[in-house]
């Protein structure tokens, strides 16, 4: 008998779960993780024209989805952003030891003594800022569209984390040049993370290695900026495309 209870508690719990909004943000109507399909040649088909992997675009297109005024590209100008960041910083990276005796003087050299290096450091530096700057102005027109209303109010979550990444990632790499600017500017924003409460000691010394900015802040900044945010942005953003997909592409006026 009691076997039974628990059987019809997870059940229940289960049928609770699939029936919340956040599954039902998450799995649009007739996804076969949600309900499942028969097996038919309808529901095959359907499987295939609905499957980002074969299709990157939705079956059909609404008119303004296309329509430069509407969205003003903004969306994919942040994606060409990030390919431009990729491409630049990884040219920098050559050039770029995260050591306190080197960091400065390399991105001098960079500067003055590698071919086209102040022109590809300044195209680093200037994406960044345009980068930030994009990203929060497709979140503003994705607001001001309603497009974070239902179905659509998971991939406005996803947005946001993507916001605050970029955030972080134009952040971290202030502090590479490792000038008195970056030093000052990182001594700020670890002080004010200390002041978060409950964890905020642990954030600030993680983020530090220490008690104040030495030679493991720059190594360990070097490491968020060049590996681990570049990897969870890409991560977002394969979602993010993912979800404006399956939702049925670009979102409509109110």
């Amino acid at each position: 008998m009691a076997r039974l209870n628990l059987k019809e508690r997870i059940t229940e719990l289960n049928d609770r779960i699939r029936e919340s909004q956040f599954v039902e943000s998450v799995l649009r109507p007739g996804s076969p993780f949600k309900k499942g399909y028969a097996d038919s040649p309808r529901n095959r088909s359907y499987v295939i024209m609905n499957n980002v992997l074969y299709h990157l675009h939705p079956v059909k297109v609404k008119r303004h989805g296309v329509k430069l005024s509407y969205t003003l590209c903004l969306g994919g100008l942040s994606f060409f952003l990030f390919i431009l960041l990729t491409i630049t910083g990884i040219f920098l990276m050559f050039y770029y030891t995260p050591t306190v005796e080197q960091a400065y003087a390399d991105v001098s050299a960079l500067s003055t003594n590698v071919a086209f290096g102040s022109l590809v450091r300044n195209m680093h530096r200037w994406g960044a800022h345009l980068m930030v700057l994009s990203v929060f102005l497709h979140m503003s027109r994705v607001f001001y569209h309603g497009a974070y209303k239902p179905p659509r109010e998971f991939n406005w979550v996803v947005g946001v984390v993507l916001l605050l990444l970029t955030l972080l990632l134009s952040f971290t790499g202030y502090l590479l040049p490792w000038d008195q600017l970056a030093l000052w500017a990182v001594t700020v924003g670890t002080n004010m993370a200390g002041f978060v409460p409950v964890v905020g000691s642990q954030v600030k010394f993680a983020l530090l290695g220490s008690a104040e900015v030495t030679a493991n802040t720059l190594l360990r900044w070097y490491v968020l900026h060049v590996l681990f945010f570049p990897f969870i942005i890409v991560i977002f953003m394969a979602v993010h495309f993912w979800r404006v997909r399956k939702d049925g592409g670009i979102s409509g006026p109110l």
